[in-house]
C-alpha cells in the first residue's frame, strides 16, 4: 500500500472523489466570466480560441467538457500526463491535504520515498534530485549548478528551444528571446541550428546528427574568442515549441563530448516530453544514447498539480551545497506534491502507459502516413510515441510552409470538438501530445476528422 493511504477505500472515501457534473456548473455566464477576465487578466495571458474561447468546466481521461457537458478529445495536455482527473491521483492529493501540508525543511517520509522512486528511473549517476514547482524554477536552478560547477557564465542552446519565461530560463530559450518583442539573444549565449532534417540545413541526410551537432564546436570557440568560458549546453530531448523536432541519432553525443571537453555540463530538458511519453523508456534522452549531467522535469510529473525537479550527480550537488547559500524552496517537495508524485508514478506503471504510448504512437503515426500519402498539403509527418507533429506547405518541392492550411484544419478540428494546436517558426504544424490514456479507438476519431478537415480546407469551403 501507497505511503498516503492513510484510511481504507470504504464509504467515508467517496467524500473525495465525487464532485458531480451539477457542482461544476459556473455561477456566471460565459460572458460575464469573459469581461472579467479582460478587465483584471492582461491580455500577455492569452485564451485558445479567442475572442470566443473554449470555457472548460470539467474533464476526464482524454476528454474535456464545456459549461454546457459537451465533450471534447484533448489531444494537447502533455500536462495531465495519466489523463485528467485520475482517481488515483486526485485521491492521493486529497488524502494528504486532509493531514499535513508543510514545507520540506521537516523530515518526510513520502519526501524521500519519492525521491527515491524517482531516481531509480534514472541512470545510476543520476542519484540526486531537488524539488520545486515549475520547469522555469528546474532551467533556473540547472543553469545556476552549471555556473557553479565551471565558474562559468556562457551557454550554448537551440534555435526554437524553451526553457521556461523567468529571466534565466528566457536567456536560453530562443522561442522567448528571439521574438519579436523578445529580448533579443543576450551576448553570453550561443545558439545552435533547429536539428531539422525536413527543413533545416541538412536535410534528408543519414549524417544529421553529427552535423547539425558539429556546429557546437565553432561555438565554442566564438565563447572563447570572447574570453568567456562554457558553462553548459541546454536542450530539450525532442523540441516541442520548435514544431514536434525529433532529435537526429548522433546530434547530443556529438555536443556532449565537446561541451565536456570544454569543461562545461550538459542539460537535459525533458520537461515536455518526459515520463514515458515517447513510449522507448521514462526519458527521450537515452534514446540518444547519452547520460546528461542535469535533467529538467515538470509538466507531467504531477498530472496537473504543479511539480517539477532537478535530478543531477552527487558530485555536482555537493559542489553547488559547498558554493552557494542553502536552496530552499517554500512548495517544493512538500508532502501534498509527493504523494501526488508517487500515484503519477503507480499509474504509470500499473497501468502499462509507456507500452501504450509506443503501441498507440505508431498506429498513429502510420494513419497519418497514410493521410500524407493522400493530401499534398502534408509535407511532414514526424513523431515518436504520443508526440507527434503533421507539417502542412503550399509546395513539396519547395517546402514553403504553409500556416493558412494549419490554422484552418485547426479550427476545423475544433467544430468538430476535437482539441489540437498549431507550432513551429512558421506556425504551420499541428502537434499532438494527448494525456496518455489516448487509444486506439480516439486515433481512428481523430484520423477520420483530420481527413475530412483537409479535404475541406483545400476545396475552400471552411467556415
Amino acid at each position: 500500500m501507497s505511503l498516503f493511504l492513510w484510511r481504507s477505500e470504504d464509504e467515508e472515501d467517496k467524500e473525495f472523489i465525487g464532485v458531480g457534473k451539477e457542482e461544476n456548473k459556473p455561477t456566471l455566464a460565459k460572458k460575464e466570466i469573459y469581461e472579467l477576465r479582460k478587465k483584471h487578466i492582461p491580455e500577455a495571458c492569452i485564451l485558445f480560441y479567442d475572442p470566443s474561447p473554449l470555457q472548460i468546466v470539467r474533464a476526464k481521461g482524454q476528454y474535456m467538457y464545456d459549461e454546457n457537458g459537451t465533450e471534447y478529445l484533448d489531444c494537447i495536455n502533455n500536462v495531465c500526463h495519466v489523463g485528467h482527473c485520475h482517481p488515483r491521483v486526485v485521491r492521493a492529493g486529497q488524502r494528504q491535504m486532509a493531514i499535513l501540508n508543510t514545507n520540506s525543511r521537516y523530515l518526510s517520509e513520502l519526501n524521500a520515498t519519492y525521491a527515491e522512486r524517482l531516481t531509480k528511473t534514472f541512470p545510476d549517476k543520476l542519484d540526486t534530485v531537488i524539488f520545486m514547482n515549475s520547469g522555469s524554477e528546474a532551467t533556473e536552478l540547472a543553469l545556476e549548478l552549471c555556473r557553479v560547477w565551471n565558474d562559468a557564465l556562457d551557454f550554448v542552446c537551440v534555435d526554437s528551444g524553451y526553457h521556461g519565461h523567468t529571466r534565466s530560463a528566457i536567456t536560453v530559450s530562443n522561442y522567448k528571446y528571439g521574438h519579436p518583442r523578445g529580448i533579443g539573444q543576450p551576448d553570453h549565449i550561443q545558439q545552435m541550428d533547429l536539428p531539422d532534417v525536413y527543413r533545416g540545413k541538412y536535410r534528408d541526410s543519414e549524417e544529421a546528427g553529427h552535423q547539425y551537432g558539429s556546429q557546437v564546436h565553432e561555438l565554442i570557440q566564438n565563447i572563447h574568442n570572447r574570453e568567456g568560458r562554457v558553462a553548459g549546453f541546454i536542450g530539450e530531448s525532442a523540441l516541442s515549441c520548435g514544431g514536434q523536432i525529433i532529435l537526429p541519432p548522433g546530434y547530443l553525443s556529438t555536443i556532449y563530448k565537446a561541451v565536456r571537453e570544454a569543461g562545461g555540463l550538459c542539460i537535459a530538458d525533458e520537461v515536455q516530453v518526459g515520463f514515458g511519453r515517447c513510449g522507448t523508456g521514462m526519458w527521450v534522452f537515452e534514446t540518444q544514447g547519452v547520460l546528461p549531467d542535469i535533467v529538467t522535469i515538470g509538466k507531467p510529473m504531477g498530472n496537473g498539480h504543479p511539480m517539477s525537479a532537478v535530478v543531477t550527480t552527487a558530485a555536482i550537488a555537493e559542489k553547488y551545497t559547498r558554493n552557494r547559500p542553502e536552496y530552499f524552496n517554500t512548495y517544493g517537495g512538500n508532502p501534498v506534491s509527493m504523494a501526488v508524485g508517487l500515484a503519477v508514478l503507480d499509474v504509470i506503471e500499473d497501468e502499462g502507459l509507456i507500452h501504450h504510448a509506443k503501441i498507440t504512437g505508431q498506429k498513429f503515426l502510420n494513419e497519418l502516413e497514410r493521410l500524407a500519402e493522400k493530401h499534398s498539403s502534408i509535407g511532414d509527418v514526424r513523431g515518436i510515441g504520443l508526440f507527434l507533429g503533421i507539417e502542412f506547405v503550399l509546395d513539396r518541392e519547395t517546402r514553403e510552409p504553409d500556416e493558412k492550411t494549419a490554422v484552418q484544419v485547426k479550427k476545423e478540428m475544433y467544430q468538430n470538438k476535437i482539441i489540437v494546436s498549431t507550432e513551429g517558426r512558421y506556425n504551420n504544424i499541428v502537434k499532438i501530445k494527448p494525456p496518455m490514456t489516448f487509444d486506439l479507438k480516439n486515433v481512428e476519431h481523430f484520423i477520420w476528422h483530420f481527413d475530412r478537415a483537409i479535404s475541406k480546407v483545400s476545396e475552400g469551403s471552411t467556415l
